[in-house]
């Protein structure tokens, strides 16, 4: 588990620096690489060529930047991070500092599994289909099967979620995945996929992504182990279907880091996660307090739920507050146990 004063006391000071009218990022993605092993059709970033990465030193700099911005939460994604041999290092770095978290594809992480867990808080695998259909949406065969047993590998250890990207080719599997993670002691986050330029048009639409949503609202009020917030897909039906009020983007509650160190702005989605400032080069706060980030309050074009959720959150909700603060509280201090007892053993 992340140590807990440092992490609690830049939290506190975080919220004084919040309170006094700073906009401050509280979460950040940073893509490790580019380069993948699947070659998923609604995926842009498998097709970029990557530059000169980071080195561990440099990482070690951008780690003390979003420190000093205020980031709690970081989570490392790619292209596919278990390509990188350094990854445990970036990881036992990050681990230091932040609530860490990792998205990968599940093929490499049975194999690696033993390596990365210390420096990690919570896991999320992409599952995008039962069987041969996530297999084709991939473009691997057996990535499900590989996938499955990286999940079943690591769920004792740590949260593990399946992130599964809604196309108009597996909507009718919704369900399917809600039990498939329900079996493997699992949750289940959804992504709608959003059409890049660069990518398949794959973005579901209409009346079949209407009923989802709604079938998926269900299930997560009657307890299914789906992550989303039940106001996720409430925002998401009422801003996009039923003429309802649209709800406030916050996007500087989300700094992301490409992995040349470029931070994206202003959001992931509007420029195609293209990146423009050096972050070893420069004072977030300062570049947050010069951004005009009122022009984009009422972008509702993505359903990210690392934009939507966080926009959606208020103190003030019982739920939000057991949901994102209490309940994986508890479960960071009942993990933290079992590594003590484990590493008293």
């Amino acid at each position: 588990m992340t140590s807990g004063w440092p992490f609690l006391s830049r939290a506190i000071r975080r919220s004084l620096r919040v309170a006094r009218g700073e906009k401050l990022p509280v979460l950040a993605g940073h893509k490790l690489l580019y380069r993948c092993n699947l070659t998923c059709d609604m995926c842009p970033f498998w097709r970029r060529p990557d530059r000169e990465l980071l080195t561990l030193e440099q990482e070690e700099t951008i780690f003390r930047r979003l420190a000093d911005a205020g980031v709690l939460f970081l989570g490392f994604e790619g292209g596919e991070p278990l390509l990188r041999p350094d990854l445990p290092a970036i990881l036992a770095e990050a681990h230091e500092r932040f609530h860490t978290s990792l998205v990968t594809n599940g093929f490499l992480l049975e194999r690696r599994w033993p390596e990365l867990e210390p420096g990690l808080d919570s896991l999320f695998v992409s599952l995008d289909g039962i069987g041969p259909l996530h297999d084709r949406l991939r473009g691997i065969r057996g990535s499900f099967d590989r996938a499955v047993r990286g999940i079943r590998r690591a769920a004792g250890d740590l949260p593990v979620t399946i992130s599964c990207t809604l196309t108009r080719f597996n909507l009718h599997q919704a369900d399917q995945m809600v039990s498939l993670a329900r079996g493997l002691g699992a949750s289940v986050v959804f992504q709608l996929a959003f059409d890049y330029r660069t990518a398949g048009t794959l973005s579901p639409q209409g009346t079949d992504l209407e009923s989802t949503l709604q079938r998926l609202r269900d299930l997560k009020r009657r307890g299914a182990p789906i992550t989303n917030s039940e106001d996720y897909f409430t925002g998401l039906l009422s801003s996009w279907f039923h003429g309802g009020p649209k709800w406030e983007c916050r996007p500087w509650l989300t700094v992301n880091i490409d992995p040349s160190g470029q931070i994206v702005l202003p959001c992931y989605v509007l420029q195609e996660y293209h990146g423009e400032r050096d972050i070893l080069a420069t004072d977030i706060p300062h570049l947050w307090a010069t951004i005009n980030w009122d022009r984009y309050r009422s972008c509702n074009r993505c359903a990210l739920s690392c934009y939507l959720e966080p926009s959606l959150f208020r103190w003030t909700r019982p739920a939000h507050l057991f949901e994102r603060i209490l309940s994986p509280a508890a479960g960071e201090i009942r993990r933290w146990t079992r590594r003590a007892v484990r590493g008293a053993g």
